[in-house]
């Protein structure tokens, strides 16, 4: 975060990263399959909703096993549920992305990015916000392998919450904690704010949340 608003950069998950007996990024992560896979679709939301521009290494989005060899063929023809689902999830990723400009158009301004919440060490949660004009964007991680059920967080403004996307849906190889419905603010102070929500939190995941500001107007950000 040092340079993230003085320069124009690529946040990059390069070759250099799983070469050379570092291992593949799947195998990097700890736990067993169901883990590695959830902490690689963790790291993925996480990289493509901070601010900078996105590179993947070839692979990457196939959760390649075993690290890169020039030699050796990647497993784009593969039909192990790994591979299907992550590319799955790499596609409706990329989809979010670009249909999501606050994710991108505002990266190298301070204002784009606002930390909601980076302190919860017991829960290992965080959560911040994008935003470039209209468009907002709520992102909540969970760095542990706990869901966590009615977790409180502070958000900017009155209105509601919107989920579309969440890297635990079944559809990636998740375990489905996904929100039901919009989420609607509560006067209830949390995080310094004089709103908040309660949602579940995905474990080893990550939601991105849609806001729909009520009067954004008489609500600053």
């Amino acid at each position: 975060m040092v340079y993230e608003h003085t320069e124009h950069f690529i946040d990059a998950i390069s070759h250099d990263e799983v070469v050379h007996g570092k291992r593949s990024l799947l195998e990097k992560m700890p736990g067993d399959d169901w883990q590695k896979l959830s902490n690689l679709r963790l790291l993925l939301a996480y990289q493509f909703t901070r601010p900078g521009k996105k590179l993947l290494f070839m692979g990457t989005e196939l959760a390649q096993r075993a690290e890169w060899n020039v030699d050796a063929g990647l497993d784009l023809d593969s039909e192990e549920p790994r591979v299907s689902s992550t590319k799955t999830f790499v596609a409706e990723l990329c989809k979010i992305y670009r249909a999501t400009p606050a994710l991108w158009r505002a990266d190298y301004d301070p204002a784009g990015f606002e930390w909601i919440d980076c302190t919860d060490r017991e829960n290992c949660v965080i959560s911040y916000v994008r935003s470039a004009g209209e468009s907002l964007a709520l992102v909540i991680l969970n760095f542990t392998p706990v869901p966590r059920e009615g977790y409180r967080i502070g958000v900017p403004f009155v209105g509601q919450y919107v989920e579309i996307f969440s890297s635990d849906d079944p559809r990636f190889g998740g375990s489905g904690v996904q929100q039901t419905g919009s989420l609607h603010s509560e006067p209830v102070p949390w995080h310094g704010r004089a709103q908040s929500i309660r949602l579940r939190v995905p474990p080893l995941g990550a939601a991105i949340f849609r806001i729909e500001p009520r009067a954004a107007a008489d609500n600053p950000f």
